[in-house]
C-alpha cells in the first residue's frame, strides 16, 4: 500500500461517524461467526421463498461481538425497516405498547439489553410474538375493559449480554438462539486490515498483530484501539503505523500484551492478595471494586475467564496459576 500522510485518510468525522463507517454493510463485508451467519441466511432466504417473514432470533454473548451488526445486516438483507429500541427503555407497559403499535408491515424490531425488560410486561410480548396481537387495559377498575390490536408481521430480534437473566417463557418463543462467540486471532486480523484500508491507513502486517493480540479477541475492541493508534501517529507525524507505535500507544491506554486494562488487572490483584487468589462471593469483590455488579459480570469477567485467569466455582471466583505468571505475582501460604 502507497504511504499515505494521515490527514489525506478517510473517511473523517467523530468517532462515531467513523464507527458507522466502520461497521459491515453486507454480508460478505462480516467476518467471523460463520455458523451463525450460515443459519440466519438459510433462515431469510426460506422464508423469503415462502412469502413469510423470518422467525424471531435471539442473539447473546460477551459485549462487542457484533450482535447489533448482523441485526443491522438481517434487516438490510430482508430489505425491511428495523426500529431500535432496548430492554432498559421498557420499563412501563406503554412503552411496549407504543414500540408494538407503532411497527409496519415487515419490519424488525431490534430490542438491545433483552434481559433488562421488566418481568411485569413481558406477557404483553407472548401474543404480540406468537400470535401477532397486542392485548391493551383501556381504564382502571370496574370500568376498565380490554381491547386487542392485530398486528402487522414482524420479526422480533433480541440481543443480550446475559441470556441467563431471560425468563424461560420468552426464550421459548424464539424461534432461533444464537451463540455469538469470540472472535480467532486470525479473523481479527482480518477486520483491523479491512478497518485500516477504510480509514486509509498504511500498517505493517506486525503492527496489525500487536492491536490483534490486545484486541480482547473482539472486533469492537480491535476498531477502538486501531483508532487510538491512528491518533498516536497522527499526532507523531507517522505515515507507516509500526508495532512500536502500538506498543507505545498500548502503554499510555494502560493495556497490556494480553488486552487486559487496568480494571481487568485490578480485579485480579484485589483477589490475589485480598484473598490469596480466592474463592471470594461476586458481592465483596464488587464492594472492593467499587463497580457495578453487571459490569464486573458483563464486561471483565467474561474475557479473564476466556483467557484462563479467572475461573467461578461454586465457592466464588477463584484466580489461575496463569493469572499468577501474568501479573508476576506468588501466592503466599497461608500459616
Amino acid at each position: 500500500m502507497e504511504a499515505m500522510t494521515l490527514e489525506e485518510n478517510k473517511p473523517k468525522g467523530d468517532d462515531l461517524q467513523i464507527d458507522a463507517v466502520l461497521r459491515p454493510g453486507k454480508w460478505d463485508e462480516y467476518i467471523g461467526q460463520e455458523r451463525i451467519k450460515a443459519n440466519v441466511r438459510i433462515m431469510i432466504e426460506a422464508a423469503q421463498k415462502r412469502g413469510e417473514r423470518p422467525d424471531h432470533m435471539l442473539f447473546y454473548g460477551p459485549q462487542g461481538l457484533g450482535k447489533t451488526t448482523i441485526a443491522n445486516l438481517i434487516a438490510r438483507e430482508m430489505g425491511a425497516q428495523m426500529r431500535t429500541t432496548s430492554g432498559v427503555n421498557m420499563e412501563k407497559t406503554g412503552d411496549l405498547v407504543s414500540t408494538l403499535a407503532n411497527l409496519e408491515e415487515g419490519d424488525i424490531l431490534f430490542v438491545d439489553e433483552a434481559h433488562r425488560i421488566n418481568r411485569t410486561i413481558e406477557e404483553v410480548l407472548y401474543p404480540a410474538m406468537e400470535s401477532r396481537k397486542l392485548h391493551m387495559t383501556i381504564g382502571k377498575g370496574p370500568a376498565a375493559r380490554q381491547l386487542t390490536l392485530d398486528l402487522p408481521a414482524f420479526t422480533l430480534i433480541a440481543a443480550t449480554t446475559r441470556v441467563n437473566l431471560l425468563s424461560a417463557p420468552l426464550r421459548s418463543r424464539f424461534g432461533a438462539i444464537f451463540s455469538m462467540d469470540y472472535y480467532e486471532h486470525a479473523h481479527i486480523e482480518e477486520i483491523i486490515r479491512r478497518s485500516a484500508r477504510i480509514l486509509g491507513l498504511d500498517i505493517e502486517p506486525i503492527a496489525v498483530a500487536a492491536i490483534a493480540k490486545a484486541s480482547r479477541f473482539t472486533p469492537r475492541t480491535a476498531n477502538r484501539l486501531l483508532k487510538r493508534v491512528r491518533d498516536f501517529a497522527q499526532v507523531k507525524e507517522m505515515p507507516v503505523i509500526t508495532e512500536e507505535a502500538v506498543l507505545d500507544t498500548l502503554e499510555l491506554l494502560e493495556i497490556d500484551e494480553l488486552g487486559l486494562e487496568k480494571w481487568d488487572r485490578r480485579l485480579l490483584e484485589s483477589i490475589i492478595t485480598k484473598f490469596n487468589g480466592g474463592p471470594v462471593g461476586l458481592n465483596t469483590l464488587v464492594a472492593i471494586l467499587g463497580e457495578d455488579k453487571g459490569t464486573v459480570e458483563e464486561v471483565y469477567e467474561p474475557f479473564l475467564i476466556k483467557m484462563g485467569l479467572l475461573q467461578k466455582t461454586s465457592s466464588g471466583r477463584t484466580v489461575t496459576e496463569e493469572a499468577y505468571a501474568h501479573l508476576n505475582l506468588k501466592r503466599f501460604k497461608v500459616q
